[in-house]
């Protein structure tokens, strides 16, 4: 089974070779992000595991979003383009996100299980759903579900 990290090297690799300035850069950034985040973990030479990996991936692509809207914004419309084609190389190292009918059977068994009634039950129904969908479902989606729900 390999790792994130083993995943990274090897598309670093492919991006050298093939010439992917776009790509290269990118995994170049997630790496240093992840080495980041293990020194803040204390961890320097253990990798994080996937999860928390995964969360770091998550993270990247959020601040490259973030860039997209500030060009689009000012008017760069070739450094939005540049941000979003380093979004696609960053969501090849996270899971297929989960489709709304496979969401929605895990949603009902919470639902049934905490005793959601209510909006007040919303933050107990999302730290399950979280917890269940493993990072595979956006929590805009959930959160919009959850709602939906519980309204």
């Amino acid at each position: 089974m390999s790792t994130i990290y083993d995943e990274i090297t090897a598309g670093m690799k492919k991006a050298m070779l093939g010439k992917d300035t776009v790509a290269l850069g990118a995994l170049r950034s997630l790496k240093a992000a992840l080495q980041n985040a293990q020194v803040a973990k204390g961890n320097v030479h253990d990798q994080l595991p996937d999860a928390e990996a995964q969360a770091v991936v998550r993270k990247q692509i959020k601040q490259r979003e973030d860039a997209i809207a500030m060009y689009e914004q000012a008017s760069r419309p070739e450094l939005a383009e540049k941000e979003k084609a380093e979004i696609a190389v960053l969501a090849g190292f996270l899971p297929q996100e989960m489709s709304e009918a496979e969401i929605m059977p895990i949603l009902e068994a919470v639902v049934a299980e905490l005793g959601a009634t209510s909006k007040k039950d919303m933050g107990r129904v999302m730290k399950e759903m979280q917890a269940r969908t493993e990072g595979r479902a956006p929590g805009k989606v959930l959160s919009g579900l959850v709602a939906k729900r519980l309204s």
